[in-house]
């Protein structure tokens, strides 16, 4: 067992996670999406579909293991669809392709009969808005001139309030938030992404968006509470499957889906904040 080698304990955190890969591989995966974005916005769009579609797969794994089937070709079509849609041709285009999607994903099925018809279409209908429709709400945020910047304040309220939950959770956790659901995630450490999350707000559209404080805090505690949600969430769902992460392609991190999680869930709200305090010129 490798908890009793020496040094095991250095490189593995409270979280069970190997700390150092996954810092690595955190580095990697912002590194990337920074390099997308500072050239040319389509590229993003590439880096965002492929995300997204790896996502979905590992989705349509992990429910298979209750007997779920989903139609991947529809699924995934429709994904790039919803993203590249949204970005060209803004909200009503995403829910005229979602629309779309879900039918085709409908009538994809139909030829494998009624065993299972109900919780397919339900499982899929629920993937299709769970991942790739709020997904792309981040090229709502690219979309405009000052779309990068938009979509880096995302980033950094996301990543400040992960960041700032998990460490104050390790150094200071004494009240658990929701034991059944999330034994680690204390009260504490959503203290801790609040306050983290609402300070990279205020530097964000004070710095990037050029606006005012306020709105920095606004965004910032409503990023913190979606993405906490959204990490519950999932661990809600790999709970009911039996589930610990939803693949293994990222080391220290699990699946996408395991990185995603507080992305999707805070993308829309964030988009929401901005698009009515802040809004595009």
């Amino acid at each position: 067992m490798t908890a009793g080698l020496p040094g095991a304990a250095a490189k593995t955190g409270r979280a069970g996670r190997d700390l150092p890969a996954a810092i690595t591989v955190a580095i990697v995966l912002v590194g990337l999406v920074i390099v997308s974005l500072a050239f040319v916005k389509d590229v993003f769009l590439v880096v965002a579909s492929a995300a997204i579609i790896v996502a979905l797969w590992e989705m349509r794994r992990a429910l298979s293991t209750n007997g779920t089937w989903m139609p991947a070709i529809p699924m995934a079509i429709g994904a790039v669809a919803m993203i590249v849609g949204a970005y060209y041709g803004g909200p009503d285009v995403l829910i005229v392709v979602l629309a779309a999607t879900i039918l085709t994903s409908i009538l994809w099925r139909m030829p494998r009969g009624q065993a299972g018809f109900v919780r397919d279409t339900t499982a899929t209908v629920f993937c299709l808005i769970y991942v790739p429709f709020l997904a792309s709400f981040v090229v709502l945020l690219l979309a405009p001139a000052d779309g990068v910047h938009r979509v880096l304040s995302f980033l950094a309220v996301t990543i400040a309030s992960d960041t700032g939950g998990y460490a104050v959770g390790v150094l200071f956790g004494r009240h658990p938030m929701a034991p059944v659901i999330s034994p680690k995630k204390s009260w504490e450490g959503f203290a801790g992404s609040v306050v983290c999350s609402m300070g990279a707000g205020v530097a964000c559209v004070v710095y990037l968006l050029e606006g005012t404080w306020w709105v920095g805090l606004v965004l910032g505690a409503v990023a913190a509470v979606a993405a906490t949600l959204g990490d519950l969430t999932e661990s809600l769902i790999k709970r009911d499957l039996g589930i610990k992460d939803m693949s293994n392609i990222l080391p220290g991190h699990g699946g996408i889906m395991d990185r995603l999680d507080s992305l999707l869930a805070t993308v829309s709200v964030v988009w929401l904040v901005l698009h009515f305090l802040l809004p595009a010129v």
